[in-house]
């Protein structure tokens, strides 16, 4: 039985088509589905319940993937000392423009400036080298949930901001083959986690040494492509060789006993992957949020047609109870101030993947309408078998999700061999563009001064392959097949 919806009660046609303006419509959905807003501080954002509630999802979540790896979390400090960041000056100077300073505590000048923390490889290093003297001190594995703070002159909620969250895990290797092979897992964790969690398919490989992370000896990165066309860095992970173990002293006596630098790594989430799933998912409507994140997988809303506070609600309620006791979020709306129509544009505005309707006709004929918030497909549902179909239908959301996306990405990933071919489809179409690339920075500034795509990533994949071809930008020979896009 389909409900009506009075087309004046949809607040959602508020919402600047996506076509329209891209940006002006990621921004509104933010703020109509209260997952942020604006914080009286230029460029930092206020991460309204809603909003937390699928980050804490996404914590959750991967931080058990963290933990059952063999790491640990652990808290460090969130200033740190000037002369830790002046011994690194590549990191130094890789982040000196976003870096914010404390000069002064209470009334008093400080000795030496602080930094907000924009990243803690330089603090962590510092601990490292008291904790770590012998071989038998690693593998250290630790991984911290944490605030940064990096001066961004533009911003953009939850994907650029002055303050975000993260993880970063900063491991301690014997061998540069161990901090590599933790490098690669994470990075193929966070593929896994991605696709299967938040169902936005990626493709993975490493940076080229311009993208670097300053520091890194080798950058990974999984990139997705958001439904604009395009590309969005969603996690990183980096080799980082010996680089801050000779800078901070992590030295230890290895099994031969003599003394060696330890090898080391860092790799990190944050809060962008919220953004990732608005741009991802959304329509013109709001949300579409994969039931694995969902902080409401599932609303049901009674409808309030005549008694129905004593005929439906009761019901209404049973059914809560039910679907509660099978492990799912689930959510009552029975608010007497808004009309049924009125309550499903709004939790189609916040994305919840499933939609129960139960009105009168439904409790005579022993049945509730399902409503998906992905494919906005309607079904009539038994009530007693739907604690048992509810948990299967949520299943085939997500996976349908990531096939949805999945599709995307293929369709708009495209291979071409020509700088012409390459400047012509960054113009008119979007996406990724695969093509061979000769390895040298000079093309590959000049591709993104001419057309302001970067390469995202190396896939790792190719060397297998042997792949054999032409620079698009030099014509020079290549067994570099890359990823091309514009970014975020």
């Amino acid at each position: 039985m389909e409900r009506e919806v009075n087309k004046n009660e949809r607040f959602v046609t508020q919402i600047t088509p996506k076509s329209e303006d891209f940006s002006k419509w990621y921004v509104e959905i933010i703020r109509r589905a209260e997952l942020a807003d604006y914080a009286p501080i230029k460029g930092m954002m206020v991460i309204r319940p809603y909003g937390y509630a699928i980050w804490e999802n996404i914590q959750y979540l991967l931080d058990k993937r963290i933990k059952d790896t063999g790491h640990s979390n652990a808290y460090f400090p969130l200033f740190i000392p000037e002369s830790f960041l002046e011994k690194e000056t590549e990191h130094l100077e890789g982040f000196a423009p976003e870096v914010a300073w404390v000069t002064q505590g209470g009334k008093e000048e400080l000795e030496e400036r602080l930094a907000v923390r924009p990243t803690s490889e330089a603090i962590i290093g510092n601990m490292y080298a008291k904790w770590i003297k012998s071989w038998r001190d690693l593998p250290v594995l630790i991984n911290q949930w944490a605030n940064i703070v990096r001066w961004e002159k533009v911003t953009r909620p939850f994907l650029r901001t002055t303050e975000f969250l993260w993880q970063e895990g900063h491991t301690v290797h014997e061998t540069l083959e161990e901090a590599e092979k933790e490098t690669l897992m994470i990075l193929s964790l966070y593929k896994e986690f991605v696709e299967s969690e938040l169902a936005i398919p990626v493709v993975s490989g490493s940076k080229t040494e311009r993208e670097r992370f300053a520091g890194a000896s080798e950058t990974y990165a999984i990139e997705a492509l958001m439904s604009d066309g395009k590309a969005l860095q969603m996690g990183t992970s980096h080799n980082l060789g010996q680089h801050f173990s000779k800078v901070f002293n992590i030295r230890f006596e290895d099994k031969n006993q003599n003394l060696q630098y330890a090898w080391q790594t860092s790799w990190g989430v944050s809060t962008r992957l919220v953004g990732a799933l608005i741009m991802s998912h959304g329509d013109d409507s709001g949300l579409k949020l994969p039931p694995q994140v969902a902080p409401v997988q599932i609303v049901i809303v009674p409808i309030s047609i005549g008694d129905w506070k004593k005929n439906v609600l009761p019901k209404a309620r049973d059914i809560e109870t039910q679907l509660k006791q099978e492990g799912l979020r689930v959510e009552m709306d029975d608010r007497e101030e808004f009309t049924p129509g009125w309550k499903f544009s709004e939790w189609e505005m916040k994305g919840v993947p499933l939609r129960i309707e139960i009105g009168p006709r439904d409790i005579k004929e022993n049945k509730v309408l399902v409503v998906r918030r992905d494919t906005r497909e309607k079904e009539s549902i038994g009530l007693d078998v739907l604690s048992q179909k509810a948990p299967e239908i949520l299943k085939n959301i997500q996976r349908s999700m990531f096939k949805e996306g999945l599709k995307f990405q293929l369709e708009n990933t495209r291979k071409v061999q020509s700088y012409e071919d390459l400047k012509s489809i960054l113009e008119s179409k979007k996406g990724f563009i695969k093509a061979y690339w000769c390895g040298h920075t000079t093309c590959e500034e000049k591709i993104k001064e001419e057309t302001m795509a970067t390469i995202r990533v190396v896939p790792l994949e190719q060397d297998k392959q042997k792949a054999q071809g032409k620079c698009v930008c030099c014509g020079k020979d290549s067994d570099a097949m890359v990823y091309f896009a514009k970014a975020y």
